[in-house]
């Protein structure tokens, strides 16, 4: 049976994506590569509002955030966590010797902007890390206002996780200041796992070149100085056929139109957030809810993992808790391709199983 993924990633890939998969290789050093490659990086900056060049890693997300704070901290990173995610890029630089401070606010809760200003007045660090979106407890960060304080430091280098909300939610690059902006495909891009993707500015590229430890596959700069050396091509061998996909699916992105495609994501958060109210608890401050995916607090004691085995017989999943908030919390996610009438045939799935 197939089955509709309403979980944080994989999502659910179209048929005629998945189908771009499936065309014939072509060799990683020819002509046809660069050409795809180009094409992936102009569509990719438009996505992203930014004239920063684009890297791909053969990677999922987490390859790239290791990649940015190893290839573009000398001093030391200081690190914003909101949730599982935040905390793991805090391991990734304690685990590559990286100097790195953690700076958490409570599950549910964002970063506060302020809270970022006092850390980085004290000039220990050139390096920062947020995630726009945490996956975890539904958050998405006020990155404008933080965007804000950062642009008062010059020397920060300033790296975003949108893993789970680039292609779903509005980020504006170059406009917010952001050095490096990190995402993979298999979320709100609606492609399959496998492939990462990142932005990659001036101001990074500088940093990447006092960094001597930068490791191999994972430094940022060397897939830069080849990516720009050989005409948009890689060091290593990229997944083609995530390639062909990606290409594809940018020209569906684009042609719905990034504002449709936005305004989209939110009509289908809305309408998950007002049954969450209706029937249950939102986990997250509410001032801070993602457009992407949203966390709903077990209020009512039901068993997750039993309602998702019936939502499974009928050909739908969706997401117990991350973590700690394992059967406290569930997850819905509403991105990707997914349009309004498939959350609610999901939610009305819900009721009749609940008896709601």
């Amino acid at each position: 049976m197939t089955r509709k993924l309403f979980i944080p990633g994989p999502i659910d890939v179209r048929d005629d994506v998945l189908q771009k998969m499936a065309t014939p290789m072509i060799g990683h050093r020819s002509k046809d590569a660069s050409v795809l490659q180009e094409s992936i990086s102009k569509k990719l900056q438009k996505l992203f509002y930014t004239e920063s060049e684009i890297l791909l890693s053969t990677s999922s997300g987490s390859g790239l955030m290791e990649g940015a704070i190893r290839s573009c901290t000398s001093k030391k990173a200081a690190v914003f966590s909101c949730g599982a995610f935040g905390d793991r890029w805090y391991k990734m630089a304690v685990t590559n010797n990286v100097k790195a401070d953690l700076y958490k606010v409570d599950m549910g809760k964002a970063i506060d902007p302020e809270m970022v200003d006092r850390v980085l007045a004290t000039g220990e660090y050139d390096l920062i890390t947020i995630q726009h979106n945490e996956t975890s407890t539904g958050i998405t960060n006020p990155v404008e206002e933080i965007a804000e304080v950062v642009r008062k430091y010059d020397n920060i280098v300033f790296c975003v996780d949108a893993v789970s909300s680039a292609g779903g939610v509005k980020i504006e690059v170059d406009k917010l200041g952001i050095d490096i902006l990190i995402t993979s495909t298999q979320k709100a891009l609606g492609l399959p796992p496998g492939m990462s993707i990142c932005t990659f500015s001036e101001k990074a590229i500088r940093r990447a070149g006092t960094v001597e430890f930068r490791g191999t596959y994972l430094d940022l700069l060397d897939i830069y100085k080849y990516l720009k050396k050989k005409n948009y091509q890689y060091p290593s061998t990229p997944s083609i056929s995530h390639m062909y996909a990606l290409d594809y699916q940018l020209d569906n992105i684009l042609n719905e139109g990034l504002d449709n495609r936005f305004e989209r994501h939110q009509a289908m958060a809305e309408t998950v957030r007002a049954w969450a109210i209706k029937h249950f608890k939102i986990f997250t401050d509410q001032n801070h809810l993602s457009n992407t995916l949203t966390v709903i607090e077990n209020n009512q004691n039901i068993n997750v993992s039993q309602l998702n085995s019936k939502l499974m017989e009928k050909g739908m999943q969706i997401a117990n808790g991350y973590g700690d908030l394992k059967e406290k919390t569930f997850r819905i996610s509403h991105m990707g391709d997914y349009q309004i009438e498939d959350i609610q045939n999901l939610l009305n799935t819900i009721d009749e199983i609940l008896g709601f």
